[in-house]
């Protein structure tokens, strides 16, 4: 209110004899404070709170561990390496939550077993076992899941694989989850790219098994992160050679001459295009799709060295890793449920070991 606000100023300036009294305010919005509030003279030292890193979790996971029965096996390092991007409220509630897991079993203690239980929860969604999948659905959602994992683990500058799962989460059918070894603050364009490939991973693999006529709406949040990642290349981190390094905020689209528009959607397209073409080749599959859409915006030379190197690509994971998709699909059958070393174990074609 404007009553609050002008109260707040007036002892901000120090009208009044109150020495000694020091102003703390906090916000998740900053950008919507008041100009007159954060000028020199008043809240002029801003204090950031980032997320926790690793050594910041593990001190949060200990504190919220004093109230509860811990067994031996939990290593609290683990668990703070494995949740980069947990607020102190999710770590607070991976606690809770492995707690109320343990007691539902009729555990005494809390072991790494309910905490990694309560981390899929927070992670994936939790799961809904009362759901009724036919055998087609759970085999096209494995393959899908198996596309994912497999592009994520022979790219380049993908984030290793933590689980891949088939049973249902949340609203989704299957889920890959993939986490960083270490805290991210900002990523390459190798790894932007890394990112579309894993993206558009499923949705090829559904192509390359089952035809391009059955692909599922499975893909749906698949090509809505895909276009939210080649968007902000394109239009906010200038890693795009024909858009430059210029920024075009949301807001701002509008301001913009067709021209440009049609040179920013384009190039957006052919990040996706060219990246889905390219993983058609690396999962195997024996057909191109229809000719690139947007890649009128590419240059010749760049056409030809990326058609170049996805059929070198093809011709290598054709011959080389196409079992290990089937591989896959099988032992997310079997399993439901896959963590980073057995993923590891059957592409390698070891058995897996529980």
């Amino acid at each position: 209110m404007k009553q609050t606000l002008n109260q707040l100023l007036v002892d901000l300036d120090g009208f009044s004899q109150t020495e000694g009294v020091i102003f703390i305010a906090a916000t998740n919005f900053p950008e919507l404070l008041d100009k007159a509030l954060v000028r020199p003279g008043r809240f002029d030292r801003h204090v950031a709170v980032p997320l926790p890193d690793v050594r910041g979790r593990m001190q949060i996971i200990q504190h919220h561990m004093k109230n509860v029965q811990i067994a031996k096996d939990v290593e609290v390092s683990i668990l703070a390496r494995g949740t980069p991007g947990f607020s102190g409220a999710d770590l607070a509630n991976l606690v809770n939550q492995a707690a109320i897991q343990a007691s539902r079993v009729g555990s005494r203690e809390v072991n790494m077993k309910h905490m990694e239980y309560a981390k899929d929860k927070i992670l994936m969604g939790a799961e809904r076992r009362s759901a009724v999948i036919t055998d087609e659905s759970k085999r096209v959602t494995a393959y899908h899941e198996g596309g994912h994992a497999l592009v994520a683990h022979f790219t380049p500058g993908a984030m290793p694989l933590h689980k891949a799962t088939i049973m249902p989460r949340g609203s989704a059918l299957g889920m890959t989850v993939q986490l960083p070894d270490m805290d991210k603050d900002s990523f390459t364009r190798k790894e932007y790219l890394a990112q579309l490939d894993v993206c558009m991973g499923g949705r090829v693999a559904e192509e390359m098994i089952f035809g391009e006529d059955n692909v599922t709406s499975g893909a749906h949040n698949d090509i809505m992160k895909a276009t939210d990642v080649a968007k902000r290349m394109v239009t906010l981190y200038g890693m795009n050679d024909k858009v430059g390094p210029v920024s075009y905020q949301d807001d701002e689209m509008i301001q913009l001459s067709m021209q440009t528009k049609l040179v920013i959607e384009g190039e957006v397209k052919g990040l996706i295009q060219v990246g889905h073409d390219i993983l058609c080749s690396r999962l195997g599959t024996a057909f191109w799709l229809v000719e690139y859409v947007a890649l009128s915006f590419i240059s010749d030379s760049r056409l030809r060295s990326l058609r170049q190197a996805a059929e070198d690509r093809a011709k290598h994971i054709l011959k080389t890793h196409k079992e290990e998709l089937h591989r896959l699909a099988k032992a997310l059958i079997e399993y439901e449920t896959l963590n980073q070393e057995e993923m590891k174990d059957v592409i390698a074609g070891r058995p897996i070991r529980r």
